[in-house]
């Protein structure tokens, strides 16, 4: 399929008039498939000449002969989700794990950063306790509770230097039923292409570009089912350690949680005055008069891009109202992409480096020749 690409001037005054983000999604047709008739040579000259019982016998017997028998695996199959299940794979979608991240409570206690894990632990259930996302009850007759676990992270820059100590209380949201604990799952998120739009549109408008991070996004959803948790491994409250916790809140690693997240969210950027893009829906776009605004959301990193440095302080405000927000100033480091920018000369630059370090690292091939490859 040939693509003709035309390029149209576009005067630089009254920018906002004149910026549209497109987004064009290209679907593949198929095309229908044509039935042939193939003559079969063996049909074009039929004899009338009787068959006898014995040339069927033999020629029956010259096929089983040829037939090859299948070769069946012996190994053992694999469930495709392990107990060990945890959705809690899209924070870190570009990361491979190479630290030596604890895998349990017990281990973090035990490493030599027990103490720094111990704080991540506290910090997380004081963000669970400010959004109140349970309470403690009896668990009611005939129902069931999903257990839960401590996901523990370590967060790096661009460079790899340390950040901080992260941990998270996880749902095991494999545990869960369908059309009783959740309903639907589904949540959609930016695409990289949608991303590489934006930022050409930075680079040509020189347009400001700031990131921001919603903490503890999930628990901001509200959840809809009803939904019993055992308490968080080693935080135990006192004399009440056979009740559980009825979650009022999506927590990471139910089903739903992502979905509840998105939900809020965009239905308090529209109430802002935002206009979501028909193709991609987590694009969002503001307009007053000459100013404009750009919102990117992937999962819980937004990114905002904007020619009017006083919208932007009004949208930081009302997010950082309504969610707690952490600013990150100008954007240079989003879902695993380095962002570079040389302002006077109009470049904007994204760079995956360390995401492909860590694979050569991964497969013992950070010693290997590189070659120029035409990308």
């Amino acid at each position: 399929m040939d693509i003709k690409e035309k390029h149209a001037e576009v005067p630089t005054s009254d920018v906002s008039s004149q910026v549209v983000v497109l987004f064009v999604v290209s679907r593949s047709h198929n095309n229908p498939m044509q039935q042939i008739n193939i003559p079969n040579p063996q049909n074009e000259h039929i004899d009338n000449e009787p068959i006898n019982d014995a040339q069927v016998i033999d020629e029956q017997r010259i096929d089983e002969s040829q037939v090859i028998p299948l070769r069946r695996s012996k190994r053992q199959r694999r469930p495709a989700i392990t107990n060990d299940y945890v959705v809690y794979s899209l924070e870190h979608e570009c990361d491979l794990s190479i630290d030596e991240d604890p895998v349990s409570f017990r281990q973090a206690m035990e490493s030599n950063n027990s103490e720094k894990w111990f704080d991540a632990m506290k910090e997380e259930l004081k963000s669970m306790d400010d959004n109140k996302v349970w309470d403690l009850v009896e668990l009611p007759k005939g129902a069931k509770r999903v257990g839960c676990k401590w996901v523990f992270k370590t967060k790096r820059d661009s460079k790899g230097n340390i950040e901080r100590y992260k941990a998270r209380l996880v749902a095991k949201g494999y545990t869960q039923k369908d059309g009783i604990d959740y309903k639907e799952t589904f949540s959609p998120v930016s695409k990289k292409n949608s991303l590489r739009i934006v930022m050409a549109l930075v680079a040509h408008y020189d347009l400001e570009l700031h990131q921001m991070d919603v903490k503890t996004a999930f628990l901001n959803g509200d959840l809809e089912e009803e939904v019993y948790m055992d308490q968080p491994e080693g935080f135990m409250t006192t004399g009440k350690e056979k009740l559980v916790c009825k979650l009022k809140k999506s927590i990471y690693g139910l089903k739903q949680a992502s979905r509840q997240w998105y939900l809020k969210f965009n239905d308090t950027i529209l109430s802002y005055g935002f206009v979501e893009n028909t193709v991609d829906r987590c694009i969002y776009i503001k307009v007053s008069g000459s100013k404009f605004i750009i919102l990117v959301l992937y999962v819980d990193d937004i990114l905002l891009a904007t020619n009017d440095i006083v919208l932007l302080h009004d949208v930081n405000k009302f997010l950082s109202n309504k969610f707690e927000m952490k600013d990150m100033g100008e954007a240079s480091y989003v879902i695993g992409i380095e962002i570079f920018r040389e302002r006077s000369q109009g470049v904007s630059g994204l760079s995956q480096k360390r995401y492909i370090k860590k694979v050569l690292e991964r497969f013992r091939m950070e010693n290997c020749s590189s070659r120029i490859v035409p990308i």
